[in-house]
């Protein structure tokens, strides 16, 4: 079958690989609709992060070249003797952490914060870029007859989205900020008006994410004609309840904890390629507090339901869809380089 493997930063290629099958408590699946995430063109651009290069994963056993891709969904062709959660021919979106797990189901309660965290499509075990994929029964969901492939795609983004909403302190009615709308930023948007936010900032450069940004309801903020921090001390009279940094850069982490109020909340989303600085006197003096998600963990059918009520829409998202051999060209290079692309997903035929 065919399938895009990353070897090393910049070198990714589509090759013919050896089609998988499903052990006991394992499912196959024909992969429909892959979406390429911000993990995924940090590893390309500047990996490895999550891919494993000198020792292979713990729990995958594997090591690069690896198979990426984790934001799929596609339908159910095959599965072991002793899985019993679903069948051929079911619609599936799957939740690709790889975390510690006994007989179809993960063995700890926060299986997201496991120390051999990995996730299927970047530490191994194949991915969804590709024709065809095994992953274990704990990691399937069934899509509601209402949602399509496309959509089952976006459940993985927006699972990050609304664990990162639910693990603040935010309230109904509450004031948020958003500093970066790429699409992780965007579907925090959408998180915050389903927990009924009453105002919500958005900070961004791009006029096309900007846009959409305000589509979305949010109060847009240039960062490059004013400073946002003040900015947003000024339109809320001290600041927002929480912030929420989804750019993995260093000063606007700064600029997203000065957005807060005393007292209030800022949570990193974002995966860094360096370190950050910042004042812990900013924290200290006005007791705020700086937290950190990673992933996400029992939310995929709350997403799925607030899917059917048009929250996370692909209508939104999804900006270009491609097939498998243009992954590299029209997939990581054009998300590189052009920024009113949201989310492009990927199709293996």
């Amino acid at each position: 079958m065919k399938a895009a493997l990353w070897h090393k930063a910049k070198n990714v290629t589509v090759e013919d690989v050896e089609e998988p099958a499903a052990g006991a408590y394992e499912v196959k699946i024909k992969v429909k609709w892959c979406g390429i995430c911000g993990s995924d063109l940090h590893e390309y651009l500047a990996g490895p992060i999550f891919i494993p290069v000198g020792e292979p994963h713990p729990i995958s056993g594997d090591k690069a070249p690896i198979i990426m891709g984790h934001e799929f969904a596609g339908e159910v062709v095959e599965v072991g003797e002793n899985v019993t959660k679903v069948v051929p021919g079911d619609r599936i979106a799957v939740e690709p952490i790889l975390a510690p797990h006994e007989k179809g189901a993960y063995t700890d309660e926060k299986y997201n914060l496991s120390p051999s965290l990995g996730f299927h499509g970047l530490s191994g075990g194949g991915g969804g870029f590709s024709e065809y994929t095994v992953v274990g029964e704990h990691m399937v969901h069934k899509l509601p007859e209402e949602l399509s492939y496309e959509q089952g795609a976006l459940v993985e983004p927006a699972a990050v989205a609304l664990h990162a909403v639910r693990q603040s302190s935010l309230k109904a009615g509450d004031t948020a900020a958003v500093f970066g709308t790429g699409p992780i930023g965007l579907l925090v948007l959408e998180a915050l008006r389903a927990a009924g936010v009453s105002k919500v900032f958005a900070v961004e450069v791009s006029d096309s994410r900007k846009n959409m940004a305000a589509d979305l309801g949010a109060y847009v903020i240039d960062p490059t004609r004013t400073d946002p921090a003040a900015e947003i001390q000024r339109l809320t009279d001290g600041g927002v309840d929480v912030s929420f940094e989804v750019t993995g850069i260093p000063k606007v982490l700064n600029q997203c904890i000065n957005s807060s109020h005393r007292g209030g909340e800022t949570v990193i989303v974002s995966i860094w390629e360096s370190e950050a600085a910042i004042s812990p006197n900013d924290l200290v003096i006005q007791e705020k507090t700086v937290k950190g998600i990673i992933a996400y963990r029992h939310v995929y059918p709350a997403v799925m339901e607030l899917m059917k009520q048009g929250y996370f829409s692909g209508e939104t998202m999804i900006t270009n869809k491609i097939t498998l051999s243009d992954v590299v060209k029209e997939g990581f290079e054009k998300l590189a380089h052009d920024k009113s692309q949201i989310k492009i997903l990927v199709s293996p035929e």
